[in-house]
């Protein structure tokens, strides 16, 4: 079972309120009441100093799902922009649309494998090393990152921030048992995605999250939730989804305002208040030591689009894009109105000489007799010109802007090849550019994946202090079993074990494989590649491993590093199916490593016959192979 948090319980009675003695402290010179005023205040001048951005952030998302005639208002509300005259054209010519789609599109390959460098270079470190790898990969599948990642992702192009939520899920994890008829589960890491609306830093010049004081994470709950989570009845309402914005949610919604604050002198280990309408849930320290040196610390990662310079919250490529597209719609629905005026024609009449509300109403349809005062002259179609060439220039001037401005190019939106590029190697240098407009967003997102890989070891080696089972594919396929706690978790420094993978494609990687193959630097000594090679470079050119096939050779060291293992422990017997070369190489490693030089004479001894009999064994061998 997992050590039970540190969370202090509140207790009800007769309707009031009360706290455990050793959480008192953490209400300063305050009243229950007071400190529930404060936090409310708190939130609302912070909510009050972020509506600008807000605001920004909604326009944003109206602009990308299409409502582009809209803009912020003085009165701090998004408003719908009206027609100035009936007959004008609005339509919508979304390209942000694609733009967001084609960013996302590359971005969707920035999937950051991590691995966990060991603390020393003992063996037992690097055991330790391999198991935390392990970890890691084995939460990234049970939370699903991939998409957890991609969601974040739409949030950071469109408002140009996003949040990564982490904490431990007492009912994750398997069933370990039954307490009080209600099973008890072993407990297990919980990643969730945040809007940059629920978030709200103390001051906005705040660079980092570290930078914070404290931090409010304000969520709208349904009264139900709220009563299975703490136990408090709270009443419902509607709640704005935004800020100055008409109330959609339902009418049992309520907003949970957590409030964390930092360690500081007067409270050492920090304190989290959590509070629902005029009701305090939650009043206790900082629980989660996922800081870094494990201190205890916000359970939040920030990603952004692009950064702006001292500002807590990124800058979104939509929001810089947004006037070229409002010129855009512009150019183009006074073209087809222009269009329309060609095609229709418009016509001059003498003052009387027509009914005009006829002709108004009906137009000019083929075969019309129109009826005109004897002695007037006829109607007539007045000359409209031909269409401006300055438009076609600032359409195609506008769509230059979307490039320059979005880093997408012809390429990467409409998968097409400029007509001014002729050789491969010009293609290739302009879709190198396109990936170096994207790396430094990409590289946002590699150093978000990387914290939440620190946070997750920092976690486990918290929460996990009863003996767990993993269960993980080898390197040649089959399943293994590991048993682990918290002391096998000995180093959180995680380093990526992949190259952005904007400048590495499948087939770069490829062609990479073939060039190292032509030059030989992946064989031997005798200009031959190895079995064990051979399957390497299977899984480089993403083939795997055929039809489960082993490869005999890491087959015996595994085996010489079990064997290793045991010889601490017992004595053990070659096997005659062995690879002996193999087995004294690995033994002798092992012997000449830092971890062994603590161990006793008898070890040493053991370990010393164990390579004798390979090399008796070897010697015969060899003896009935030459007669």
């Amino acid at each position: 079972m997992k050590k039970q948090s540190k969370r202090r319980k509140m207790k009800k009675q007769q309707g009031n309120i009360t706290l455990s003695k050793d959480v008192i402290y953490l209400l300063g010179d305050q009243t229950i009441q007071e400190l529930i005023d404060e936090v409310k205040k708190d939130f609302e001048n912070r909510q009050n100093v972020r509506r600008k951005l807000e605001l920004q952030w909604q326009l944003n998302m109206n602009f990308v799902l299409g409502n582009q005639y809209c803009d912020i208002a003085p009165n701090g509300q998004i408003e719908d922009r009206e027609k100035r005259f009936y007959w004008q054209e609005r339509q919508v010519f979304n390209h942000l649309a694609p733009i967001l789609e084609t960013r996302l599109a590359k971005l969707n390959r920035v999937r950051p494998k991590m691995s966990v460098m060991p603390a020393t270079d003992t063996d037992s470190d690097i055991y330790a090393a391999k198991l935390s790898t392990l970890l890691l990969n084995s939460a990234y599948q049970k939370n699903e990152l991939d998409k957890i990642i991609f969601e974040a992702t739409v949030w950071s192009e469109t408002c140009g921030t996003v949040f990564y939520k982490l904490g431990w899920d007492a009912s994750g994890g398997r069933q370990v048992g039954d307490a009080d008829d209600k099973p008890v589960f072993e407990g297990d890491i919980s990643i969730t995605v945040v809007p940059p609306f629920e978030i709200y830093p103390d001051y906005l010049t705040a660079c980092e999250i570290e930078d914070c004081q404290s931090l409010i994470h304000a969520q709208a709950m349904t009264t139900k939730t709220i009563q299975e989570i703490w136990g408090v009845e709270v009443a419902g309402e509607q709640v704005n989804i935004f800020n100055n914005t008409p109330p959609l949610s339902p009418q049992d919604m309520a907003i949970v305002i957590e409030r964390y604050e930092k360690p500081s002198s007067k409270f050492p280990e920090g304190r989290l208040i959590i509070i629902a309408q005029d009701k305090l849930l939650h009043l206790g320290e900082l629980e989660l030591r996922i800081g870094a040196d494990y201190t205890l610390s916000y359970p939040f990662v920030k990603q952004t689009c692009t950064k702006a310079a001292g500002s807590f919250f990124g800058i979104s490529i939509i929001e810089r894009a947004i006037p070229v597209q409002r010129a855009y719609n512009a150019v183009k629905n006074r073209k087809h109105e222009f269009l329309n005026r060609i095609a229709m024609g418009v016509l001059a009449v003498e003052d009387g000489a027509v009914d005009t509300d006829e002709l108004t109403e009906e137009g000019l349809p083929p075969g019309k007799i129109v009826v005109y005062r004897q002695g007037s002259n006829p109607p007539v179609f007045m000359d409209t010109g031909r269409l401006p060439a300055e438009l076609n220039y600032e359409e195609d001037r506008l769509m230059n802007e979307f490039i320059s401005i979005s880093g997408v190019s012809e390429i990467m939106r409409n998968s097409q090849v400029p007509s001014s590029i002729s050789s491969g190697v010009g293609l290739q240098l302009l879709i190198e550019q396109d990936d170096t407009r994207l790396s430094m967003t990409a590289e946002f997102i590699r150093e978000a994946v990387k914290s939440i890989a620190k946070m997750i070891l920092r976690l486990y080696k918290q929460f996990v202090t009863e003996t767990r089972l993993l269960k993980a594919a080898g390197e040649n396929g089959e399943l293994e079993t590991y048993y682990w706690r918290d002391n096998d978790i000995t180093s959180d420094d995680v380093a990526f074990a992949t190259e952005n993978e904007l400048n590495q494609t499948p087939a770069n990687k490829r062609n990479f494989v073939f060039d190292l193959l032509k030059t030989g630097l992946l064989a031997d000594e005798n200009g031959k590649i190895s079995n064990h090679m051979r399957h390497k470079i299977l899984e480089m050119l993403g083939l795997g491993i055929w039809e489960g096939a082993k490869d005999i050779e890491s087959l015996h060291i595994k085996k010489a590093k079990k064997e290793n293992q045991a010889l601490l422990r017992q004595e053990v017997n070659p096997s005659e199916i062995d690879d002996h070369d193999l087995h004294i190489q690995e033994h002798i490693k092992f012997m000449l490593c830092d971890e062994f030089k603590k161990a006793s004479q008898e070890i040493e001894k053991r370990f010393l016959t164990h390579i004798r009999q390979h090399k008796e064994i070897a010697k015969i061998d060899n003896e009935e192979n030459i007669q």
